[in-house]
Formats: structure tokens, C-alpha cells, sequence
């Protein structure tokens, strides 16, 4: 095979798993990703765009090029949150907030999710976690063993003796009632290929 035909057949590779991987974050995030046509609208009306290594627009337009690797280790898919403000500003209703969740759980899933933002993740995991438990968030179970993994002790210690006083802290967790069909919802996610392990945090 000659050097031209063998980069051709490169580049034939190559655009079969670009699109794999955006077929893969469509399904995943239920937006069709080829409906972005750039027109910035999403990243002007984005209130954490300024702090992004990718802006909202650019990681749609890495996803359309199958960039895999670089959108699942970046640092803004993992900033975004969720205020719904792209998707009331895109004229073809694409809701980035959808896709961005749907690519930090691959990101959580294919292990590459530490290297981006290592406290965001345990934030997450943590929280996950309480919800399992409790069927809620009980901010002290849920805030300590975050501040024990990070090893951030400090910076929220501000605000917790303000939440005391106002009776916003409770030290004893309540648990719901109807937990069972709480953990149900956990293993049905699980089972159908996302979110954490099944028993995790129970």
C-alpha cells in the first residue's frame, strides 16, 4: 500500500471514530449535536464560560470532531452548572447542559475524570453517596468525608457556624421513606451502563 492510500485509509479510520463518538454522546445526552452551527450564542449567555477551558461552543464543536480524549479530560465539562441558560439561547434548542452531563458520566466512567477536577468529582461521588444513604442531602455526613478526601479543611469552615445558628446544619440525618424506590432509581441507572456501582455508599 502505497503512502498516499495508507493515509487515506487513516483518515477513513479516523472519521469512523469521530462519529462513534459523537453517536455515542447523542444517544447518551438526547441533543443532537450536528444541529450546532456555531453561532456562539451558548458561550455568550454562559455565566462560567470565562473560567472554561473550552468554551460551551468549543466543546460541542471538539465532540463533532470526535475528540474524545481531549473533551473527556477537559476542565469545563465539569465547571458547567446546569443553569439551562445555552439551551433557552440556542435557536436550534440544543440543551449543552444535557450534553455536559452526559460527558462528565463517560468522563467518571472511562477513568479520566480525576485529571481534570479532582474536588469536583469527590463533590460529586459524595454527594451521590448521601443521596443513596438517606434518600437526601445530609450536609454533615456528606461535607465531611468530602473535606477528609480533599484535604480541604478551611474553606468552608466560614460558613458553618453561621448555618448552626440557624438551624441549617443538622448533625443527626433523617432518613426518607421511600428509600427503597430511591436506590431502585440508582440500580436502574447502573444497570442500563451509567452512574456508580450498584450498593455503593449503602
Amino acid at each position: 500500500m502505497t503512502g498516499v492510500k495508507q493515509k487515506e485509509a487513516a483518515g477513513r479510520d479516523r472519521m469512523q471514530i469521530d462519529r462513534e463518538f459523537a453517536r455515542e454522546v447523542e444517544e447518551r445526552s438526547g441533543q443532537k449535536i450536528d444541529l450546532c452551527y456555531q453561532c456562539l450564542k451558548c458561550f455568550a449567555g454562559c455565566p462560567v464560560s470565562r473560567y472554561m477551558d473550552y468554551k460551551p461552543n468549543g466543546v460541542l464543536r471538539l465532540v463533532q470532531y470526535g475528540e474524545r480524549e481531549k473533551v473527556l479530560k477537559s476542565h469545563a465539562i465539569w465547571l458547567c452548572v446546569s443553569c439551562k441558560t445555552c439551551g433557552v439561547r440556542c435557536p436550534n434548542g440544543v440543551d449543552m447542559s444535557q450534553v455536559m452531563d452526559a460527558l462528565r458520566e463517560m468522563s467518571w466512567q472511562a477513568g479520566l475524570a480525576y485529571e481534570a477536577e479532582k474536588r469536583v468529582v469527590m463533590l460529586h461521588e459524595e454527594f451521590v453517596r448521601s443521596i443513596k444513604l438517606w434518600g437526601r442531602l445530609h450536609e454533615v455526613s456528606f461535607f465531611l468525608p468530602y473535606m477528609l478526601r480533599s484535604r480541604d479543611f478551611f474553606s468552608n469552615m466560614a460558613s458553618a457556624p453561621k448555618l448552626m445558628l440557624r438551624r441549617k446544619l443538622p448533625f443527626l440525618p433523617t432518613r426518607i421513606k421511600g428509600i427503597a424506590e430511591i436506590r431502585k432509581v440508582f440500580a436502574g441507572t447502573h444497570e442500563a451502563g451509567g452512574g456508580h456501582e450498584k450498593g455503593e455508599g449503602e
